[in-house]
């Protein structure tokens, strides 16, 4: 499914990594020496917040809202956090709700509410409907406060207009953020990197930024070569996901079933990037175990390594065939889509 690299286009790819080549270093050595929590998960610092450390691995809300049996997603939710993963991530549309629910009731036994950092998205663009999905969500978590609110799937150029337009959530996120509901205000979005610098310009100082990131992405609508070094500028913690493509975890996902690219490489190329943390998504204890064993005995890949992978799969890199999410509209939540109005089957 790839080719080998052509040895003209090394220079392109070598411009295209120095941007981040001083920061990837920093990041990496300071990884060699992080230290871990109890479980042995390594703890990064949250953006400019030194003192604030969180797991460099986060337990993705969407994969724990699937099961048929709530009772299995909240075990799973429960061991992740015995185990040490201790960075959750939730969004307000997940499973209509269930997602939120299930972990509610998971962090609310035997005192885990206090040994996370909980994260979760809202939906709405205005300050009204804002507040309502905010205090559902508080409702559905059973807890008075959110560690990480972010404004969910920022997609469309015009999001960000309808979010800092008179009336629009924003305003919502900073009354919360002052009445001590929410610690911190983000945003997250798949589409385009064009967006998230339109947020980030948009007059507001933004505490953590989510974004696809693989191994793959530098070639194609780049998160990683132009929203990633504004965020390690500003302090911004940066969230990554998607490392393995999204889709059905044949193989682990749709770049390793794809390309050859192994789980770990795909995992351990992100995790070498300046990021915080990464959200993974985990449906079972046999995927939790897989997870835990990576980041546990995760060593950083350094530039030139990182180099190597990006040449290798150069050739199925520049399209966006394995990052769909970022061309099609089939990767965007059903309450988005409407949103915008887009019909539901919409490609």
């Amino acid at each position: 499914m790839h080719s080998k690299p052509d040895p003209n286009r090394r220079a392109f790819l070598q411009a295209g990594v120095v941007g981040l080549t001083t920061a990837g270093m920093v990041g990496a050595a300071r990884d060699q020496n992080t230290p871990t929590n109890d479980g042995g998960i390594p703890m990064r610092p949250f953006g400019r917040y030194a003192e604030e450390k969180v797991t460099a691995i986060c337990l993705g809300g969407h994969h724990v809202g699937r099961a048929e049996d709530e009772k299995d997603d909240i075990r799973l939710i429960q061991q992740a956090i015995d185990e040490g993963i201790t960075f959750l991530d939730n969004a307000w549309d997940y499973h209509d709700g269930g997602s939120e629910e299930r972990m509610g009731k998971a962090i609310a036994e035997g005192g885990r509410r206090d040994k996370t950092f909980l994260m979760t998205k809202v939906c709405a663009r205005d300050a009204k409907t804002a507040q309502e999905h905010l205090e559902q969500s508080l409702r559905r978590l059973k807890t008075d406060r959110i560690d990480l609110w972010q404004f969910h799937e920022i997609n469309y150029d015009n999001d960000p207009d309808w979010i800092f337009a008179p009336g629009g959530a924003i305003e919502t996120a900073r009354k919360a953020r002052e009445q001590g509901k929410v610690r911190y205000i983000g945003f997250t979005g798949h589409k385009d990197p064009s967006i998230h610098l339109k947020m980030l310009d948009a007059g507001f100082e933004w505490d953590a930024v989510q974004m696809p990131l693989t191994v793959l992405d530098g070639r194609y609508r780049s998160f990683q070569h132009q929203v990633l070094p504004v965020l390690r500028e500003r302090g911004i913690a940066a969230i990554g996901m998607k490392s393995l493509g999204g889709g059905p975890k044949i193989k682990g996902g749709i770049i390793p079933s794809n390309t050859g690219l192994t789980v770990d490489q795909c995992r351990r190329y992100v995790w070498s990037l300046p990021i915080t943390t990464l959200v993974c998504g985990i449906d079972s204890p046999e995927i939790l175990q897989q997870d835990l064993e990576m980041i546990r005995n995760f060593v950083p890949l350094d530039p030139a390594e990182r180099l190597a992978l990006e040449e290798e799969y150069l050739q199925v890199a520049g399209d966006g065939r394995f990052e769909l999410y970022k061309s099609s509209k089939q990767y965007d939540g059903p309450y988005h889509r409407e949103q915008h109005g887009f019909a539901l089957d919409a490609g």
